[in-house]
């Protein structure tokens, strides 16, 4: 009987600590989903707006050739990205991927640390559907 007490108490702990694992990373997951939105808010609204948006017309270029900020949204093209081209581009800018492409858009490597970055396009692709979600994971895992 002692035997069946302890199995029980052992399977007890790991169901313990399997559900405080979980909720630690969810709370961390919820703590990060807050200062990616604050970061996004602070550093990318701006120009892509405060709801993903992008500013209008982005496609039509600028009468100095650059294109306005696209939207991060579903409308745009973010989620047709991989997270590693995502993150160069925000940390390094457009041309880091596209040599010689002329942006607008900072680089915010010497703004934000690389977690911060993560955090912002966490933010940005936890706005997504399921179908663009999965297809931009999909390119990250190619």
């Amino acid at each position: 009987m002692g035997s069946i007490r302890h199995a029980t108490v052992a399977i007890g702990a790991v169901i313990v600590a399997a559900i405080a694992a979980t909720l630690a990373t969810s709370i961390w997951a919820q703590q990060s989903h807050v200062r990616g939105r604050e970061l996004y808010v602070a550093n990318c609204a701006p120009c892509h707006g405060a709801s993903l948006e992008g500013q209008p017309d982005w496609m039509k270029r600028k009468p100095d050739g650059r294109l306005p900020a696209p939207p991060h949204d579903t409308s745009g093209h973010t989620w047709h990205h991989s997270d590693a081209q995502i993150f160069l581009i925000t940390k390094e800018g457009l041309s880091a991927i596209a040599p010689g492409y002329e942006s607008d858009m900072p680089t915010f490597g010497g703004k934000l640390k690389d977690t911060e970055i993560i955090e912002v396009l966490e933010y940005i692709k936890s706005t997504w559907p399921d179908r663009e979600r999965a297809y931009q994971a999909a390119r990250s895992a190619e």
